[in-house]
């Protein structure tokens, strides 16, 4: 069979069978199928989409190109938890260490920020000495000493995705569903997890702007999942404002810190809650939401999350006084506020600005291979529903080069909308799929 004629076959919006799929990734993995016909192939997904059946035959046959790690030594149920991404989500620095506390052994693979969101091992590696490249070997010892680890993708983990996803980085064909959940669910199954919760964000700072899109991808994700073996519950939460105070790194990691702590933003201690409480039902801990929640709120009052993480941190080489001393991850040299040119409501935000002004001052990255500063970001002061007086602060920049702070100021007074009239607060949790 000719790869021209599978390309030819999706071009022209016929389906294609699992045979075709998996001898298409079998042969791309093994170089034979040059990156401009795998290229073309993408572009023909994007535009003629898949079926549940094509897009869980992707699914399968990206795992089938890597090993799947055997956890089966660890009694205690495996649940990870992943997000599309978004402005200020720092959600997996606080929920996987209190669903361990709470007796979850939770494998966190994570992934790197790039454009306007940001990502948890760049968060992670802001703290002093914090390692997110372990061997399997670590990985195993991490999860049976602390119930918990955070790690990035490594080369025996789905090489499939690893191809694809640099090549669909460069072809403009990031933006398909089939392609999205490929990627995500191959990922975790081969993580060797039993169940997974999805925080799929949806508004202005997310990669899906609407509800109905991010419906359609929490649905595939959800029934792909299962469809390989694995639980999945989907949560579509808002990301139309930064959620918290802190977008960068070291500022988010600190924001973190004081959640744990029994203390932080309301929103994102809420949301935590709910998320953690999740995974104990998924992971069959508690009998329902209700006792989950109580069993996560009392590990926050206790600060067993907090130590739960501070062991975390210190197996992965971390400074784990940081826990204790938040004056110890890096800071920005330099601040300026951000004042309010009129006095009004805020009526909405555009978090995909607020998340670009960080990324201009250097917390993010516009391609892959650029360095992030971990110490520079935005405190962001007003939210939607919010009184503001003319001249009164918005954001507090977090900067260490004054020559990228006119961007970067310039996003965030476009990211503000006002109004004469009090709005409410968007929803945190619109939707749950199961």
């Amino acid at each position: 069979m000719r790869i021209v004629d599978l390309i030819r076959k999706k071009r022209d919006g016929q389906e294609l069978s699992c045979e075709e799929i998996a001898l298409l990734i079998r042969r791309y993995v093994a170089g034979e199928v040059p990156d401009y016909q795998m290229a073309a192939f993408l572009m023909a997904v994007v535009f003629r989409g898949m079926t549940m059946v094509e897009t869980q035959s992707l699914t399968r046959s990206m795992l089938e190109t890597g090993k799947v790690v055997d956890l089966s030594f660890l009694p205690a149920p495996k649940v990870d938890k992943h997000s599309t991404g978004g402005v200020g989500d720092k959600v997996s620095l606080v929920v996987a260490p209190l669903a361990a506390a709470a007796g979850v052994v939770v494998p966190m693979m994570s992934g790197r920020g790039l454009g306007h969101t940001g990502g948890t091992l760049d968060k992670l590696e802001s703290i002093p000495g914090f390692r997110v490249r372990c061997t399997e070997q670590e990985f195993k010892r991490a999860l049976e000493r602390n119930g918990l680890a955070f790690i990035g993708q490594t080369e025996d983990l789905v090489p499939a995705d690893q191809k694809l996803y640099a090549l669909r980085d460069v072809t403009a064909t990031v933006e398909s569903i089939p392609l999205i959940v490929g990627s995500i669910v191959s990922k975790k199954v081969a993580e060797g997890i039993d169940a997974l919760l999805l925080d799929v964000k949806v508004g202005t700072g997310a990669f899906m702007k609407t509800e109905v899109l991010a419906e359609s991808l929490a649905r595939a994700l959800v029934e792909t999942s299962k469809a390989l073996g694995m639980k999945s519950v989907a949560l579509l939460t808002d990301m139309n404002q930064p959620l918290g105070h802190a977008v960068g790194n070291a500022v988010e990691v600190e924001e973190a810190l004081r959640v744990l702590g029994g203390d932080g933003p309301e929103d994102l201690r809420l949301l935590c809650v709910e998320m953690a409480s999740h995974m104990l039902v998924l992971a069959g801990t508690v009998k329902d939401l209700p006792e989950g929640r109580g069993r996560i709120t009392d590990c926050l009052r206790s600060g067993a999350g907090l130590e739960k993480l501070e062991q975390v941190i210190e197996f992965q080489g971390g400074d784990s006084a940081v826990v204790r001393h938040p004056d110890r991850l890096p800071h920005a040299r330099l601040r300026q506020e951000v004042a309010s040119p009129q006095a009004a409501f805020v009526a909405g935000m555009d978090a995909e600005k607020i998340g670009h002004a960080a990324m201009l001052l250097g917390a993010g990255r516009d391609r892959m291979e650029a360095q992030v500063d971990p110490s520079v970001g935005i405190l962001v002061h007003k939210k939607v529903g919010d009184r503001v007086e003319r001249g009164e602060p918005l954001c507090t920049l977090l900067y260490n080069d004054p020559g990228k702070v006119p961007a970067s100021l310039e996003q965030v007074l476009g990211a503000y909308h006002w109004d004469h009239q009090p709005a409410q607060p968007p929803a945190l949790i619109k939707k749950i799929l199961q």
